[in-house]
């Protein structure tokens, strides 16, 4: 193992042949996001980014639970703050949170969410923006925010995103409850097996697919593929073609070529 990221006050670290496996690590409140949690994330986030060594994220719950959602101890706190300069600390959270979904959905590595448990609110959030998704059948979903008298305000571009515009409507509107099984039909989540130790075992046949992949045609293909979903298709055509082309004249375009005549694993796969 070379693990080099140390364990922060939230989030626990361990990073071994090129997975940085992040897990939240609140068990006494189900791993609920307290903003402490959300900035470690970040943290952790960055330092992936910047580190060659790390090609997959993976993000997990400690205890058996993935994440209850978002630490209402830091709501009350900032429902008692004044507003100070035209700044809401309420809005303040709420967009922290953001930002940390949109990095982790935008982030050019590959990101893998393990799911048990409770998957609420903010780790309903975590869990559409991540690559795969990954749960036990004993799992549940649920967004209580609007029976709460709130809004699943950033979780929301993440929802229509991953579930589609009616889809995401309708959870909503109905404090969304799902089980595992109708996560799976919806395809919030990707692959559901039965128990802790069958997950583990997916979890690393998911990492050994990923790492047959060249780190740099991924980050690529992200970008692309989240390009496409706003941008009509003919204005795509000439960039996407620039990017294949980057990619074909690439250190990584002719080492896949060369594998695959010479019959052998290319050198990110060994």
């Amino acid at each position: 193992m070379d693990n080099h990221y140390p364990d922060l006050a939230t989030v626990a670290r361990r990073h071994t042949a090129g997975v940085l496996t992040l897990t939240l690590n609140r068990p006494e409140s189900r791993n609920a996001m307290s903003l402490v949690m959300v900035e470690e994330l970040l943290l952790s986030l960055r330092q992936a980014e910047a580190d060659c060594a790390v090609r997959i994220v993976v993000l997990r719950g400690a205890g058996g639970q993935f994440c209850s959602g978002g630490d209402i101890k830091d709501m009350a706190a900032a429902r008692m703050r004044p507003i100070s300069e035209g700044v809401d600390p309420i809005a303040a959270v709420s967009a922290r949170f953001g930002q940390l979904c949109l990095a982790y959905a935008r982030t050019p590595l590959a990101v893998i969410a393990v799911l048990e448990g409770s998957v609420m609110g903010g780790g309903f959030g975590l869990a559409c923006v991540a690559d795969v998704a990954l749960a036990t059948t004993d799992t549940h979903f649920r967004l209580p925010e609007t029976s709460l008298g709130l809004v699943p305000a950033q979780i929301a571009p993440f929802l229509v995103e991953r579930l589609g515009y009616s889809e995401a409507k309708r959870l909503a509107v109905t404090g969304g409850q799902l089980n595992a099984q109708q996560a799976l039909q919806l395809r919030l989540i990707h692959e559901l097996h039965a128990d802790s130790t069958n997950l583990d075992q997916a979890l690393q046949a998911t990492i050994a697919k990923i790492k047959m992949c060249a780190p740099g045609a991924i980050a690529a293909t992200k970008s692309l593929i989240a390009r496409a979903r706003l941008t009509p298709v003919q204005d795509l055509i000439d960039d996407a073609a620039c990017v294949f082309a980057a990619a074909a004249r690439g250190t990584e375009g002719i080492e896949g070529g060369n594998a695959f005549l010479q019959k052998r694993k290319a050198n990110w796969a060994q």
